[in-house]
């Protein structure tokens, strides 16, 4: 290996040192498995490239740049705590490496044990998918994505660090049957449903954990018809589920402001409800309830999927603040 390389190599392995060690300081690492895993697998062999900016202002950085000052700035962007543009369709966000921060705490909150088998819905770089296999072996590990240059790409990475798990490719909103029955479930894209045929391929006592809304729902599985849970109190923003689930835009962020104050709009809490209750609440109404009920943050909510349907409440299943997921959204009240 020539000095120049060597040198590039100890950098890479230095920056990869520094973020398991800010990631630790951070207190998202505190079980020494997952600590363990992200010491394991560097993140940059699975970003060898990443899109910044917006627009028609979109810049491509990559580890083989002929330009020694871009490759710093890529290797200094993967391993900054951010998620990563890695793939883009006609100037959409179409799939990216999440922020590591985040995905420690999810995988975390996951919770969890050996012998688990795992089934991820967005195969994503595979970087996910790595520190699954690490913590579980690659036999326990499923990940799915729709798009078959995705699930190539995630499968190459992978390799590289010898690494086999099933990538396959499918929509995710139908899991996995062949690879079933499931202890955990893992999502990576934003749901706007809990897809019911995850129920029928998990356990009983599984766990699902998917980005809704901007947060992050712990549903644990009775059976093939029952699941519930509450969010967590950490948000969290993904690309959207594609396929036969597709989520739709968030409405409140970019729809009409129905009269509501905009430091209100802007409320990162009150957003939540806003696209939680999109479906059935004016945005008014969500505001009074929000207001009313002393500014609930995330972990106040939760979600109980049935065949009969799927709804989600403030406190108590059972208690007055009640309303379904996925129905059509009602006209506005009189503007009087």
């Amino acid at each position: 290996m020539g000095r120049a390389k060597a040198a590039e190599k100890d950098l890479r392995e230095t920056a990869h040192a520094a973020q398991v060690r800010e990631l630790t300081a951070a207190g998202v690492l505190e079980d020494p498995a997952w600590r363990a895993a992200f010491a394991a697998v560097p993140r940059h062999l699975f970003v060898p490239y990443f899109w910044t900016g917006r627009g028609a202002g979109h810049e491509r950085l990559w580890g083989e740049d002929p330009d020694p000052e871009r490759r710093a700035r890529w290797l200094r962007g993967v391993y900054t705590d951010a998620p990563l543009a890695t793939r883009l369709r006609d100037g959409e966000l179409v799939s990216s490496s999440s922020q590591p921060s985040l995905m420690a705490k999810m995988l975390d909150a996951l919770q969890v044990r050996d012998g688990d088998n795992v089934l991820e819905i967005g195969a994503g770089t595979g970087y996910n998918a790595a520190l699954l296999c690490h913590r579980l072996g690659d036999g326990l590990v499923t990940t799915v994505d729709l798009d078959e240059e995705i699930t190539e790409s995630a499968r190459s990475h992978l390799a590289r660090l010898g690494y086999r798990p099933a990538v396959v490719t499918g929509d995710g909103a139908r899991g996995c049957p062949a690879r079933a029955p499931f202890d955990r479930i893992l999502v990576t894209c934003t749901l706007p449903l809990v897809p019911p045929a995850w129920l029928g391929q998990c356990r009983p006592g599984a766990r699902i954990l998917a980005p809704l809304s901007t947060g992050l729902i712990a549903l644990t599985v009775r059976d093939a018809g029952f699941a519930e849970g509450r969010f967590l109190h950490t948000s969290a923003y993904f690309v959207p589920l594609r396929g036969a689930t597709a989520a739709p835009g968030p409405p409140g962020a970019t729809g009409p402001l129905h009269g509501l104050p905009y430091e209100m709009v802007e409320n990162e809490r009150f957003q939540f409800l806003l696209i939680l209750t999109a479906d059935v609440l004016h945005p008014r109404e969500a505001l009074d309830l929000w207001r009313g009920e002393g500014r609930p943050a995330r972990e106040r909510f939760g979600v109980t999927v049935t065949p009969e349907g799927q709804w989600a409440w403030l406190d108590d299943p059972q208690g007055p603040y009640v309303w379904p997921l996925g129905e059509e959204p009602p006209p506005p009240p009189d503007e009087a």
